[in-house]
C-alpha cells in the first residue's frame, strides 16, 4: 500500500475524524484503507458528506461503521459512477409482461382464445389489477430512490406466461450505495406501502362484486390462503368468516389479482437479507438484523415441511440471495425516531398480510 495515499487519506480526515491505528487487511480489495477511532463532529451525517467531498478528490469512497474499538472509517478506492440502464429492456419486458397477464387472465375465466381470440379481452381486469398493483409498489421504491438521489433503475418486470397469474413480480436495481439507515428505510418501505395503499379499495371493490356461494362438493379446486388483514375484508365485505360453514366468496379477476398483489407485497416484507422487509429490520437493528434472517430461513423451512411446500423454495430463494443485509455507507448515522415508528408500523403491516397457507389444493 502507498504511505503517501495513506498520508494523503489521514491528511484530509484530520479534523472530522481522530484516527489513532491504521490498518490495511489482507483480505480486503486491494487500496483498502481502515482507520481506528472516532468521529469528532457531532453531527455524523454532515461529518460523512464533507469527507466524501475530500475524499472523492483522491478517488475515494469512505464508509463509517461502530465496532467495539469505537469507530471505523474504511476507505474504500473507486467511486461510484453507475452507468445509465437501457430503457428499451425495461418496456420491452413490460409488454411482454402485460401480454402474459392478460393471457393468463383469460385462460383463468375459461375463455379458449384458439376459437375465442376476442375473448382475450376476459384478462383485461385481472391484469391491469396486478399490472397496476406491482407498477406502484416499484415506483414508490424508484420515486424514494430518486428523492435521496440513490441511482437506480426504471422497474424490470419478468413474464412468466406458465404460471397461475403470468408473471414473477417486478424488481428495481439500486446503482448506487444508499448512505444512512434513514435513506434505506425510506427505499425499503416506499415499495409496500404505496402498493398497499392501491392493492386494498382494489380488494375491497373487488370482493363486494365477488359472489358467495356453497363450496362443489367433489373438490377439485385451489382455494386462496388468509391472512389476519383478508380475512377481516370479507367479513367486512360480507358480514361472515369465509371459507365457513361450506361457503366462500367466488373471487372476481379484480378480487383475485388484488388478493396476489397483497401476497406479493407480504412476500417482499420478510424481514430477510434484501428483501424489503430486510431492508427495514437492518434500519432498526444493524448487523443483529442477520440473526433474525437466519432464524427466519430456519423457520420458512420448517413451514414447508409442515405447512405448504412453496416455503421451502422461498427458504432456498432468500438464503441464495443472501442472508446478512450490506451496511449504508454511513452506518453511524441513527435512526431518526419517526422511522423508527415506521419501521415497527410496518414489520406489523407483515404479520398482517402474512399467509401461512397460500395456496391448498381441495380434492
Amino acid at each position: 500500500m502507498d504511505g503517501e495515499v495513506v498520508s494523503r487519506l489521514r491528511d484530509e480526515a484530520s479534523g472530522i475524524f481522530d484516527a489513532e491505528e491504521v490498518r490495511v487487511p489482507r483480505r480486503a480489495q486491494q487500496g483498502v484503507v481502515v482507520f481506528i477511532g472516532r468521529v469528532r463532529l457531532g453531527d455524523v451525517e454532515l461529518a460523512y458528506d464533507t469527507l466524501a467531498n475530500r475524499w472523492a478528490r483522491l478517488g475515494y469512497t469512505p464508509m463509517l461503521r461502530a465496532t467495539r474499538e469505537g469507530h471505523e472509517l474504511v476507505a474504500m478506492p473507486g467511486l461510484s459512477r453507475p452507468r445509465p440502464s437501457n430503457p428499451l429492456i425495461n418496456a420491452i419486458l413490460f409488454v411482454m409482461t402485460v401480454l402474459s397477464v392478460v393471457f393468463i387472465g383469460a385462460l383463468n375465466e375459461g375463455v379458449d382464445l384458439l376459437r375465442n381470440p376476442a375473448g382475450i379481452v376476459a384478462g383485461f381486469p385481472f391484469a391491469g389489477t396486478l399490472l397496476l398493483i406491482l407498477g406502484t409498489h416499484e415506483f414508490g421504491h424508484y420515486f424514494a430512490a430518486r428523492h435521496h438521489r440513490v441511482a437506480v433503475t426504471l422497474p424490470y418486470f419478468i413474464p412468466m406466461p406458465f404460471s397461475f397469474v403470468g408473471t414473477f413480480g417486478a424488481f428495481i436495481q439500486l446503482r448506487s450505495p444508499v448512505r444512512t439507515r434513514n435513506q434505506l428505510l425510506d427505499v425499503g418501505v416506499a415499495g409496500p406501502l404505496s402498493g398497499l395503499i392501491v392493492a386494498l379499495p382494489l380488494l375491497i371493490y373487488g370482493l363486494s362484486i365477488s359472489p358467495v356461494r356453497p363450496l362443489p362438493p367433489e373438490g377439485g379446486y385451489i382455494m386462496e390462503g388468509n391472512s389476519l388483514l383478508y380475512l377481516g375484508i370479507k367479513y367486512l365485505v360480507h358480514g361472515e368468516i369465509l371459507p365457513g360453514n361450506g361457503r366462500d366468496v367466488m373471487l372476481h379477476p379484480i378480487a383475485f389479482a388484488a388478493w396476489f398483489g397483497v401476497l406479493v407485497t407480504a412476500f417482499n416484507l420478510f424481514p430477510i437479507g434484501q428483501l424489503d422487509g430486510g431492508h427495514v429490520l437492518f434500519a432498526l437493528l444493524g448487523e443483529r438484523a442477520r440473526y433474525v434472517g437466519f432464524v427466519l430461513v430456519g423457520t420458512l423451512f420448517l413451514m414447508g415441511l409442515l405447512l405448504w411446500e412453496g416455503w421451502i423454495v422461498w427458504a432456498i430463494l432468500v438464503f441464495m440471495l443472501g442472508v446478512a443485509h450490506p451496511p449504508p455507507l454511513n452506518d453511524l448515522a441513527p435512526l431518526d425516531a419517526r422511522r423508527r415508528v415506521l419501521g415497527i408500523i410496518v414489520l406489523l403491516i407483515f404479520a398482517l398480510v402474512f399467509v401461512p397457507v397460500p395456496l391448498r389444493v381441495v380434492m
